[in-house]
């Protein structure tokens, strides 16, 4: 068994499914780790960064805030000027605010700015606005501005909001704040601080370009590193199960030869039953049952072996007509039928052909059959109807049987299980039938599925691809 890295490639479909199921398991597990690790990156990266966005704005806020009360006097001043130079003129107070503090304060420290950090507001990225204490709008400074009304707020911190591109920190203003309780300020007016966040969202848009990138190099790696993971953890499981089968088979092959001794000397005894003791006539018709039985049994076994020992040959398989296999082996199952007065219906379509192993394929259908008919009380129905899907064709075998129960319908399938609570133990049966049907059906890349409920019956699905 060759195995490359990342490589499926196993002669049990049963183990290439747990490959695959373990596999999906572990990138499950750590596309959620990553993706928690991620989300949680990216969250401490932009809390941190728009919080150093905010106390930059909150310091040019409180430098800002210094210049408030000399701007509300001269501002007072300057509109009290206007109003008597021309008393007819509209109240228009947009028109009589100064767009540049610097018309009503010229010099606060000496040196022409606004007396706050930044230089240089004229900058295509922040905005500095003063208003008084009911909202009114007395000067500004910079080039970006929210279009949206100061909303007030008494907040000490200060209140932050989003408008697009742009950032913007509302700060109150209290006459007193340097002297006297807390209880004793008087509201000022207001500082606006606004400021493009457009550099921080490129930040941040890199970093989650670089996050994602990363993520996917990791999960890359990660789906790497679990193939192999998957494929050592699996690979001594296969061997033994391998081996377990090799054994099988070369002890069901070992034991044909005994079995087909032993029978030949029943037979030979069977036929002159003048030559056995009257007493031990019931005993070797035991020993011929249990050696029809246990020849039965090696040959499943082998057929299991020969199904399962290496995936279906390509040149094994032939166009098949699928009508045809299944009405010979409706017909071979009609003796079977009658003596339990139990009604055959056909319902299968014609023209559709599979590539498959004819023999094989009669195995199949007549395991189901017989194990519907086996299990239907007299005066029952068994039906056999097949249709397209997609490319696919879906056959199914239907009974009005005594059905099983919900529990035993994942176990089914396995070898020699019996569920005694839900169906009556068949003279004879070994419980390999549905066991056989299912690794042909797998052999042809089909599946078989089952649908079943109590005292109403049992649905067998048998699903295969067509040429």
């Amino acid at each position: 068994m060759a195995w490359g890295i990342g490589s499926t490639k196993t002669s049990n479909p049963q183990f290439r499914a747990l490959h695959w199921r373990l596999l999906l398991s572990y990138l499950g597990v750590m596309v959620a780790i990553l993706g928690a690790s991620t989300v949680t990156v990216y969250e401490f990266f932009a809390q941190s960064l728009y919080q150093q966005f905010d106390n930059q704005l909150m310091t040019l806020a409180q430098a800002a805030a210094h210049s408030l009360g000399a701007i509300k006097y001269k501002y007072d001043h300057h509109h009290d000027e206007e109003e008597d130079d021309d008393k007819e003129e509209d109240d228009d107070d947009e028109r009589k605010i100064p767009k540049n503090p610097l018309q009503i304060l010229p010099r606060l420290d000496g040196d022409g700015d606004l007396d706050i950090p930044w230089q240089n507001l004229r900058q295509p990225q922040q905005g500095v606005e003063w208003f008084n204490e009911s909202g009114k709008l007395l000067a500004k400074e910079g080039t970006r501005f929210p279009t949206g009304n100061l909303v007030p707020t008494s907040q000490v911190a200060g209140k932050t909001t989003r408008e697009q591109e742009l950032r913007s920190l509302t700060l109150p203003v209290f006459d007193g704040e340097f002297y006297g309780e807390k209880d004793e300020r008087e509201l000022a007016g207001y500082v606006r601080i606004s400021q493009s966040t457009v550099n921080l969202d490129l930040e941040l848009n890199r970093l989650c370009w670089g996050l994602g990138m990363g993520g996917t190099i990791t999960l890359a790696l990660a789906g790497i590193g679990g193939m192999w993971l998957t494929r050592q953890a699996l690979e001594p499981i296969e061997n033994s199960f391998e081996q377990l089968k090799q054994f099988t088979a070369d002890a069901s092959h070992e034991l044909r030869s005994p079995l087909t001794a032993i029978k030949t000397c029943i037979s030979v005894m069977q036929s002159h039953p003048e030559r056995i003791h009257p007493a031990d006539t019931k005993k070797v018709a035991a020993i011929a049952s249990a050696t029809n039985q246990m020849t039965n049994l090696v040959e499943d076994l082998l057929l299991l072996a020969r199904i399962e020992g290496a995936a279906a040959n390509i040149h094994d398989l032939s166009p098949i007509p699928l009508a045809e296999i299944i009405e010979d082996v409706i017909e071979c199952a009609i003796p079977q039928a009658e003596s339990k007065q139990i009604t055959l219906n056909s319902q299968v379509i014609s023209g559709i052909v599979v590539m498959g192993n004819a023999p094989q394929l009669i195995r199949l259908f007549t395991n189901l059959l017989a194990n519907a008919i086996q299990y239907t009380a007299e005066g029952g129905q068994v039906t056999l109807s097949s249709h397209r899907i997609a490319n696919a064709v879906m056959v199914s075998v239907e009974d009005t049987g005594i059905g099983i129960a919900p529990q035993d319908l994942a176990y089914v399938f396995d070898r020699f299980w019996r569920a005694d609570k839900a169906r009556a133990r068949r003279q004879g049966g070994l419980g390999m039938g549905l066991a056989i049907a299912q690794t042909i059906a797998q052999s042809h890349q089909g599946k078989i599925t089952v649908t079943s409920q109590l005292g109403v019956g049992t649905c067998f699905r048998v699903r295969l691809p067509l040429i």
